[in-house]
């Protein structure tokens, strides 16, 4: 039998529920704000219109699974464009280390969908159930009447959220009036139906009941930070040089920390930062507004919380004075970063403005290598595949360019031009003919440059480059 003193001890720790207190702040306000400005341009966005005229749809954010292509705005990306969205990954990506290397995990505290949906549902949560101690007290409160009459509430209330969430993202993959109107007469595609009810719930448990416990064991950002940040790396540090030992106002040999709780009151993840930077800490910054009140309050400077780097607290404990906030952010490595970001964005642009409005692939016919024909012609065949981004049909004159001359012939044609429809791909059969006393006829390999360039006199012109197969001496 094992000692109470030799049990192991568990690994998990049960959830204990985090009730933040209600703050103004400049923080606060701040968040409030990019919350506003990044839900309202998720739940819109897809009801946003783009006239591209009568063959395309006419939705402004669309990812059109059915016809294979990205629509944003004036820009069509194809799948064999992938390469764009892999860009914008890419600086999405830099745009993350260069961030947590200037100021930590500001991501994590006010642009991540996490933290936003958080602070919504605990709005809600407010709300319906009052500020922290009535959210407390309901907590500890035997089931009632009023105790199932707020919880109901709550919840339903965060189901809409996760309904309007879940809703808002299958309409990028579709025309959105079209799919509402589906959804609710109960004619949408049962993937849909599925898609939503999987975001609804996850919305709801995620941003409802889960919270914090996201951010502290689902997410690898909090483990993977390190790497990114410096010394130099503004994050959100109690001053206990200045604040220590906490005590009484007014107490002689008391520090300006009166120990009110004040920060931890406000947390979303319920740490007390006056332990020192932690796992868990998003720097939201609802700490340092809280602080700053209760400073006002007692005629104490503000900023006993604050965003401060390694660098400021060692020039402070010297009473020297800190470096300014400019030269944090601009430092080697987060212009490094700046730089990376700027030249991936800047030759995604050059590539999206230098792309070609049609697309061209040429595969010779290997079985045979070429034909003779009865007057001696020797002929070579291609499957060509030309692929129209247009909006409208158009006609392309196609030629051919070599050391000889070789003639352009189009299957199911007269001549060398072909029309493309709008916005799809065209597949023919092409052949390139060498007369019997042609220099191509008589040797084994030619190199060709064929020419696709737009009939009605555009400025739309490619090339490909293949070869001709000749008599084998």
């Amino acid at each position: 039998m094992t000692s109470p003193d030799t049990e192991p001890h568990s690994l998990y720790a049960a959830r204990e529920p985090v009730f933040p207190k209600r703050i103004k702040g400049t923080f606060r306000t701040l968040k409030w704000w990019l919350m506003a400005l990044m839900l309202g341009a998720y739940y819109l966005a897809p009801w946003i219109r783009w006239d591209r005229g009568p063959e395309l749809p006419d939705q402004a954010i669309l990812l059109d699974m059915a016809g294979r292509r990205f629509f944003f705005f004036m820009i069509e990306i194809w799948p064999h464009e992938f390469y764009f969205v892999a860009g914008l990954l890419i600086m999405a990506g830099l745009g993350l280390f260069l961030f947590t290397s200037a100021a930590g995990r500001v991501w994590c505290g006010y642009a991540c969908p996490q933290t936003v949906w958080t602070d919504l549902m605990i709005l809600v949560e407010r709300w319906v159930e009052g500020d922290r101690n009535a959210r407390l007290r309901l907590f500890r409160q035997k089931w009632d009447a009023e105790k199932i009459r707020k919880r109901l509430l709550k919840w339903a209330l965060w189901l809409l959220i996760g309904l309007a969430t879940g809703g808002a993202w299958i309409f990028y993959f579709t025309d959105a009036p079209t799919l509402a109107r589906d959804l609710v007469t109960g004619n949408a595609h049962p993937i849909a139906y599925t898609t939503l009810f999987i975001l609804t719930a996850t919305t709801f448990a995620f941003g409802g009941f889960f919270r914090e416990q996201v951010c502290i064991y689902a997410c690898p950002w909090p483990r993977i930070q390190a790497a990114m940040m410096d010394e130099d790396t503004l994050t959100i540090g109690y001053r206990e040089w200045r604040g220590e030992p906490r005590g009484k106002p007014g107490v002689a040999g008391n520090g300006d920390c009166i120990d009110c709780k004040a920060c931890v009151n406000v947390c979303p993840m319920g740490i007390d930062i006056r332990n020192g930077q932690q796992l868990a800490c998003i720097t939201c910054g609802l700490c340092i507004d809280a602080c700053n009140e209760i400073m006002d309050k007692i005629g104490k400077p503000r900023d006993l919380i604050g965003y401060l780097a390694l660098t400021d607290e060692t020039r402070e404990r010297a009473g020297e004075t800190p470096k300014s906030v400019w030269k944090h952010v601009f430092r080697p490595r987060t212009i490094l970063y700046t730089t990376l970001w700027t030249a991936v964005g800047v030759g995604l642009l050059v590539a999206l403005f230098m792309r070609s409005d049609i697309d061209v692939n040429v595969s010779p016919i290997r079985n045979p290598l070429y034909v003779t024909l009865s007057d001696g012609t020797i002929r070579n065949a291609y499957d060509l595949r030309l692929r129209n981004k247009l909006g409208a049909a158009h006609d392309y004159a196609i030629s051919a360019t070599s050391d000889a001359d070789l003639r352009v012939r189009i299957e199911g044609t007269d001549g060398d031009t072909v029309n493309v429809p709008a916005n799809d791909t065209l597949s023919v059969r092409m052949y390139l003919e060498a007369t019997p006393d042609s220099p191509a006829a008589n040797q084994e390999r030619t190199d060709v440059r064929l020419w696709i360039k737009d009939a009605d006199g555009g400025d739309t012109r490619i090339h490909h480059d293949t070869v001709f197969h000749g008599k084998d001496k």
